[in-house]
């Protein structure tokens, strides 16, 4: 029997103009809503901001986080409002708040506001302790810990597919730990549109703002199951603590598809910015159905993904 998963991406999926196609669509209230909650002319982030404006964290991630939420309003009132619930969820980074939104473990507002105050404070670690990220292609991860291993200031941060994993660090930490992957034989090293060295020993200051901000949130149980990032195990609860450890973890995401297709997911939907993640569920679990929501004209094919969805 077919079985829905929503997917949700992070900070990396943002571009220039992404809300430009979304601004006469009813779904765009959206926007309008976390703006008023956050203080932050959230519009201007998803209509005029450049390149280089939206790699500041503080941006993408409210930027990436809006534009989420909108494709999942729009999801929603386009028919998966009326499809069998999803099985469960999953979000990349950043991701899984939108993802806890979608399985009613945060409202959102009170997810805005912890996505404001995350970007924040990430922004602070990184301006503190300057750092990158780069893909290492072609490796298998324990080449990719060998690779960081004798170096100082890197470490091996998401495995997002086979043969793809991300490496966190200083930049001449990451720039040493790359030749070393080189060395190794990965086919190729790619620097990342990222503002710090996320999922990595220098977020640690990040930690303690962000947990006063989790402090004030108010979670709900989930209604479905939300796979986390740091162990790639299903949740209903313990936010606080997995999105705490989430800051300084190895994001599990090539671990999380596979423990989705373990609970019986055959279709995934991947709902924000971009379509990584769906490139990375053929990776994966090649034998899934994927589509995914980035712009109002891929709601004409979703109907028809959705009654896949249902068998």
């Amino acid at each position: 029997m077919p079985v829905l998963a929503l997917l949700f991406p992070g900070q990396g999926s943002q571009r220039p103009q992404m809300g430009v196609p979304w601004k006469d669509h009813p779904a765009w209230s959206a926007v309008e809503r976390i703006a008023e909650a956050t203080g932050r002319d959230v519009a201007a982030l998803l209509l005029d901001a450049d390149a280089e404006t939206l790699k500041a964290t503080r941006n993408s991630q409210l930027a990436a986080f809006a534009l989420s939420l909108v494709t999942l309003y729009a999801a929603r009132s386009s028919g998966l409002e009326y499809a069998p619930a999803p099985r469960a969820v999953a979000g990349h980074s950043l991701g899984e708040y939108t993802a806890l939104t979608a399985a009613g473990a945060l409202d959102a507002i009170g997810a805005a506001r912890l996505v404001a105050a995350r970007g924040e404070a990430m922004q602070a670690a990184a301006d503190k302790e300057p750092g990158t990220m780069a893909a290492v292609l072609g490796l298998e991860p324990a080449q990719v810990a060998e690779a960081c291993a004798g170096v100082d200031g890197a470490w091996p941060a998401n495995d997002n597919a086979p043969g793809q994993f991300v490496i966190s660090g200083t930049s001449a930490g990451v720039a040493a730990a790359g030749e070393a992957a080189r060395q190794l034989g990965a086919k190729r090293v790619m620097a990342l549109p990222v503002g710090g060295a996320f999922h990595s020993p220098l977020m640690a200051s990040a930690q303690g703002r962000l947990e006063e901000a989790l402090r004030e949130a108010h979670f709900h149980d989930s209604e479905i199951d939300v796979v986390a990032n740091v162990d790639a195990a299903p949740h209903r609860d313990g936010w606080h603590e997995l999105l705490s450890r989430q800051l300084v973890s190895p994001v599990r995401w090539r671990q999380s598809l596979v423990k989705l297709r373990e609970l019986g997911v055959t279709h995934y939907l991947e709902l924000g910015p971009g379509s990584e993640l769906s490139g990375m569920v053929k990776r994966t679990v090649d034998d899934s159905e994927r589509a995914n929501v980035a712009t109002p004209d891929d709601l004409d094919s979703l109907q028809a993904f959705l009654e896949s969805a249902v068998g």
